[in-house]
């Protein structure tokens, strides 16, 4: 009889144990995760499309960027790192607003996309005649506590105009000069932690470059300020319709900056 019962309690006590072993989820990944990027490229797209609007990255049919994109985007978002990953290789790019009335044109455009480097896709024009330019992004860390800046000129015109100078007001001269239109230039080293105002003219010139306000009728020096952090990575873009302010229209170019790492 004790048998029998010590045999019926070990039992339960196995069957017990089974049916917690059954019930304890071993947690997996399911998605895989992958921090080393020297086997892959990295890419970051700016918008600087005049009235681009919902617009959609597209590598090999598959879409980048999980939020719309419009005039003065970046993808990804700065400061959230150098750019999203791709499997090097030729690419087959796809930029297109996602209305179905849209009246912007898709741009479909092939990259070659080397192991290891970093890239941006500079956006440009009009919707009705976009353009692409791309440009390897050499991000290099300082070992210093400098921070790094470049520029490039997209803004639109239909008809020429002067290249234009980049004035640092902190420096009292120009830090980039000569830039034509879709010019990229490289990166230089530039001071940390300390606020500096950039002021855009024609090269050659002294005079800012100005836009107009419709409301009070007055014009003003177009300028952006930025205060560069030490080991970080800065994009200066001119961009918008040029042509709409030597009309006097509302205020539609723009210097713009990004954190590109």
């Amino acid at each position: 009889m004790k048998f029998s019962i010590f045999k019926f309690s070990a039992l339960a006590l196995l069957c017990g144990a089974l049916a917690v072993q059954s019930c304890t989820k071993t947690q997996t990944s399911k998605t895989d995760t992958n921090s080393d990027f020297s086997n892959s490229s990295l890419a970051q797209v700016i918008i600087a499309t005049v009235n681009a609007s919902r617009n959609y990255v597209y590598v090999d049919g598959v879409p980048v960027n999980g939020a719309a994109l419009t005039s003065g985007s970046i993808f990804p978002a700065s400061g959230t790192g150098p750019g999203f990953q791709v499997s090097p290789g030729v690419k087959a790019f796809l930029v297109r607003d996602t209305l179905g009335t849209t009246t912007q044109v898709p741009l479909s455009f092939a990259e070659n996309l080397q192991f290891g480097r970093n890239y941006t896709v500079f956006m440009y024009d009009t919707i009705s005649a976009p353009k692409q330019k791309t440009v390897q992004t050499d991000i290099v860390i300082p070992s210093d506590t400098t921070a790094r800046l470049r520029f490039g000129n997209f803004t639109y015109t239909p008809t020429a105009i002067p290249a234009v100078d980049i004035f640092s007001k902190k420096r009292n001269a120009n830090v980039f000069t000569n830039v034509q239109i879709s010019d990229v230039t490289g990166f230089i080293p530039y001071a940390s932690g300390l606020t500096d105002t950039f002021y855009i003219r024609p090269t050659g010139t002294t005079t800012n470059l100005q836009n107009f306000n419709p409301t009070s009728s007055t014009w003003s020096d177009m300028f952006v300020t930025l205060n560069p952090q030490a080991k970080r990575s800065y994009t200066l873009v001119f961009r918008g319709s040029f042509r709409a302010m030597l009309t006097n229209n509302a205020s539609v170019r723009t210097l713009s900056v990004y954190n590109n790492y």
